[in-house]
C-alpha cells in the first residue's frame, strides 16, 4: 500500500448530474467505452434545481476537492425552469464558498445534454485537472 504523497494525489470530485440530461450524458460516455478521471462519483437528481446549496456545502466537509452540478441547457428542463435556478443559485453559492474560504474554482455547474458525452468528459476531466493544480482542499474538512 503506497502512501498518499502531492505527487500521487487525486482529487476527490462529486457530480450531481440531471437525471434527463446530464446523468444520459455520463452514460453516454461509459457506452462508448471512454475514459474519464476515475475518481469522479456521479451522483443523479431528479433536476440540477433540486440540488441543494448543503448538499455542495456537506460534499466539501466529507473530503471532496471537487464539486460538479450537471444540468440540462437553458430552456430545455424537463421541469421548465429548474436550470434557470440552478443558474441563479450558482452565482450565489461561488460567493458563499469564496467567503468561507473555498476557491471558487472547485465548484462548476454546466449545463451538457444526453446527446454529448464528449462534453461530459471533457468537462469533468479538465474539473479534476484544474482541482489537481489547486491541491488538495482541506478548511471545511479540518473544521469539522
Amino acid at each position: 500500500m503506497a502512501l498518499m504523497t502531492e505527487a500521487n494525489w487525486e482529487p476527490k470530485v462529486l457530480a450531481f448530474c440531471c437525471n434527463w440530461c446530464s446523468y444520459s450524458g455520463a452514460d453516454l460516455v461509459g457506452l462508448n467505452r471512454m475514459k474519464y478521471p476515475e475518481n469522479v462519483r456521479i451522483v443523479r437528481v431528479p433536476c440540477s434545481a433540486r440540488v441543494n446549496p448543503q448538499f455542495i456545502i456537506r460534499a466539501f466537509q466529507r473530503g471532496a476537492d471537487g464539486v460538479l452540478v450537471a444540468g440540462c441547457h437553458p430552456g430545455d428542463c424537463h421541469y421548465s425552469t429548474g436550470n434557470y435556478y440552478t443558474r441563479r443559485r450558482f452565482l450565489v453559492m461561488k460567493r458563499l464558498l469564496e467567503f468561507i474560504g473555498i476557491e471558487s474554482q472547485r465548484f462548476q455547474a454546466r449545463w451538457i445534454s444526453g446527446a454529448e458525452a464528449v462534453k461530459f468528459r471533457d468537462t469533468v476531466t479538465k474539473l479534476c485537472e484544474d482541482i489537481k493544480a489547486l491541491g488538495p482542499q482541506r478548511k471545511l474538512r479540518d473544521q469539522k
